[in-house]
């Protein structure tokens, strides 16, 4: 979604730079979304005269609409001050802004509040952008001074008056910091009144924004406004480790995330045994390492024992042992009171052949498609248990030569196609014996067998004979001729 504050009227955001994809809803720090603007009010029921008016950056205060102006949120108004007037945008207005005062300023008094005086004009707005272009190099400058002074203070925001009257400079510092003398070295040069406020970190890093560890923008400037303490049994209560580079947020201090979920965490705490306790076992005596929460289990060690390693146990298990050892009894050891989770090894180990090596190389090989193309591959046939393909087309080229380095295919049945089709315009040569019957165990083209049987019909002596004929001689591949017609069943030769 584009900003409402910036956008340019396609749909495109001109000044944020963020493509449109604001976290927060807008440009701005703490921006609001005013779920009640389309709730019309009940009749002869005045609108709420207290307006919420948003600063520079998450800075933000309650002012009266005494004018009874027509104000929506996004106005650009001037609001009076203590010494002069400053501009703000409107952030909240109408129902919504009184359940705001209610919420957060609970000593607020609507009748003693800063009035709102117009809505600012364009000269207004022009010197307050001016007045923006000067903190930058009016903040370099402060801090020079302070570092000359030997002050222990870091200035870390500059924040100037729209009327150019007045510039409030916000630091943090570990203790008090007298910075009289620099209050007048700044008055001199800059020519302005100074008023300084000193912040905390989490104030510090509320105004300044940022990105959190967890990849998005700080809590802490988009939508927390109270900052409660954190300390670090929250981080003991969860079973984090306790390490300062990772607890501890762009402030320094440690993250406000760390109390979301404690309340769950104590509740669920409380299910569990006192891990102070130490179990006695005639092994020896186990004390307690971490939790587990989500799992349920406690895990104990062996004092002056690393062999054993750690020893899960249930809450249930372990307070068994702690009656036992009241009562006087010590079980053998740990290990007969663990509980065996039984899980399907098939579930969790090897996901998707993740933890293969080849798991790649099967996705990278090339397969050819051989369908319509012929195999020139002299070795390619010589599977003696190969089917025949009923898809395959036979190869009718009477001028074909036979390939001398061919190996022999002992597969009677390998190249018999029952569904082939004899070709019309194919020329066959004649049969030179026709009174001879074909061996039905005859491979064509087959020259192992040294000795072949030719059964001879219509001898001149009315018998039929075998003859025995040497097949030493290479004779012509086959193969690649048609099928010879059968004189027997041909009625033009019969």
């Amino acid at each position: 979604m584009s900003c409402s504050n910036c956008s340019s009227g396609g749909g495109s955001p001109r000044g944020c730079k963020n493509n449109g994809n604001c976290s927060s809803g807008g440009c701005n720090k703490l921006e609001v979304y005013d779920w009640l603007a389309n709730m019309s009010l009940p009749g002869n029921q005045a609108p709420y005269d207290i307006v919420e008016v948003r600063f520079k950056n998450s800075r933000k205060n309650f002012f009266r609409n005494s004018k009874g102006l027509s104000l929506q949120a996004g106005d650009v108004v001037a609001v009076e001050e203590t010494s002069g007037h400053d501009l703000g945008v409107v952030s909240i207005v109408g129902e919504l802004a009184r359940i705001q005062v209610k919420k957060k300023e609970a000593g607020f008094k609507p009748l003693e509040a800063r009035k709102i005086y117009r809505i600012a004009s364009q000269e207004d707005i022009d010197k307050w952008i001016k007045a923006r272009s000067l903190e930058a190099d009016l903040m370099q400058r402060s801090r020079t001074m302070a570092i000359k002074l030997e002050l222990e203070m870091k200035i870390s925001d500059v924040e100037y008056q729209a009327d150019l009257t007045k510039a409030t400079f916000y630091y943090t510092a570990e203790g008090r910091v007298d910075f009289r003398q620099l209050i007048k070295n700044m008055a001199e040069d800059f020519k302005v009144r100074i008023e300084m406020r000193q912040i905390g970190s989490r104030q510090e890093a509320s105004r300044l924004g940022g990105i959190g560890s967890c990849g998005r923008e700080l809590c802490c400037s988009t939508w927390l406004t109270d900052f409660r303490s954190v300390s670090t049994s929250a981080a003991r209560y969860q079973q984090l480790s306790l390490n300062p580079q990772k607890m501890a947020g762009q402030c320094g201090k440690l993250k406000c995330c760390l109390n979301y979920e404690l309340d769950m965490y104590i509740d669920a705490m409380k299910s569990f045994p006192k891990a102070d306790t130490k179990l006695r076992t005639d092994k020896g005596s186990a004390y307690h390492i971490k939790t587990d929460v989500f799992k349920r289990q406690m895990w104990y060690a062996y004092e002056g024992d690393s062999s054993s390693g750690l020893i899960p146990l249930a809450p249930e298990r372990v307070r068994e042992i702690v009656e036992m050892n009241i009562a006087g009894n010590k079980p053998k050891e740990l290990a007969d009171f663990v509980v065996a989770v039984i899980t399907k090894e098939s579930d969790y180990s090897n996901l998707d052949g993740q933890e293969s090596l080849s798991r790649f190389e099967n996705s990278f090989k090339k397969k050819k498609n051989n369908k319509g193309k012929s195999n020139n591959n002299p070795n390619a046939n010589n599977n003696p248990n190969a089917k025949p393909n009923p898809n395959a087309k036979p190869n009718n080229n009477p001028n074909a030569k036979p390939n001398p380095n061919a190996k022999q295919n002992n597969n009677p049945n390998a190249n018999i196609n029952p569904n082939a089709k004899p070709n019309p315009n194919a020329n066959p040569k004649p049969n030179p014996h026709p009174s001879r019957n074909i061996n039905p165990n005859q491979v064509k083209g087959d020259n192992t067998q040294p000795i072949k049987e030719v059964k001879v019909e219509g001898d001149t002596n009315g018998e039929n004979k075998v003859v025995a004929k040497s097949n030493n001689k290479k004779r012509r591949n086959n193969n690649n001729r048609p099928k010879p017609v059968n004189p027997v069943n041909n009625e033009n030769n019969a």
